[in-house]
């Protein structure tokens, strides 16, 4: 049986202010929820809205349509939702490739690059201060389940960076090609805003500037930060 407590405090973990203050996030689908709960993450509640789905999770409450849409952040509830405790970052590894966030603001461009963290085996994600949360519900939808097994730190990017002993490489669109660039076996590539790319900042701290050759026409301003992503890591994993 959900208490009006229970609903009220997922209706709250829709905004960032409550999932910080209580340390809690909300995931939603049966696909989800299970990746989140095989990765060992701390399930605080779980609801479903069926007794079929409530056979499939025992440790669920079963909860009214009603409720379900009233908790839900989709349009279409898909009737299974979990609470889950935030997880406490684990410390960054220098023994592989490193990839760094400067200000990434969408969240469905966050959720696809931890994808692609999670295919190309890059444990580790560090995200600058003001780049989207990561427990933000349109992320989550969009990492379909990679959240679980992506290590994910915010930091002061720049603070990160000058203690670090790895080469740091950074997107740029004037950089050198990334296809003609001979790559270590360890380092960071560092990723910038959709809008005005990698910081004055943070860029003068990369040692190396790279970049994707462009084949087509010249009114292609350039690439989204997520597809561009995803050709350096390939490249990088090449």
């Amino acid at each position: 049986m959900v208490t009006k407590n229970q609903i009220k405090l997922v209706v709250n973990l829709k905004q960032k202010k409550y999932r910080t203050q209580h340390g809690l996030f909300v995931v939603e689908g049966e696909k989800l929820v299970n990746e989140l709960l095989d990765s060992g993450i701390q399930l605080l509640d779980l609801f479903v809205d069926t007794e079929k789905k409530a056979k499939h999770f025992q440790e669920a409450k079963l909860v009214s349509k009603a409720n379900m849409k009233q908790m839900s952040s989709l349009s279409n509830p898909n009737g299974v939702l979990g609470v889950f405790k935030v997880p406490s970052p684990k410390p960054t590894g220098e023994d592989d490739w490193v990839l760094a966030l400067d200000a990434v603001r969408d969240p469905g461009n966050l959720g696809t690059i931890i994808r692609l963290c999670d295919w190309f085996g890059i444990k580790y994600l560090i995200c600058s201060s003001d780049t989207v949360e990561c427990y933000n519900p349109k992320v989550l939808q969009a990492t379909m389940g990679s959240i679980a097994r992506v290590n994910i730190v915010y930091t002061d990017l720049e603070a990160y960076l000058k203690q670090t002993s790895l080469p740091m490489y950074g997107a740029f669109m004037d950089g050198n090609s990334i296809y003609q660039q001979k790559l270590p076996t360890k380092g960071i590539l560092v990723m910038g805003n959709e809008a005005n790319g990698i910081s004055e900042t943070i860029g003068g701290l990369i040692t190396s500037q790279i970049s994707i050759p462009q084949y087509g026409e010249t009114t292609a301003e350039s690439l989204n930060v997520a597809t561009a992503t995803a050709i350096l890591l390939n490249e990088i994993r090449r």
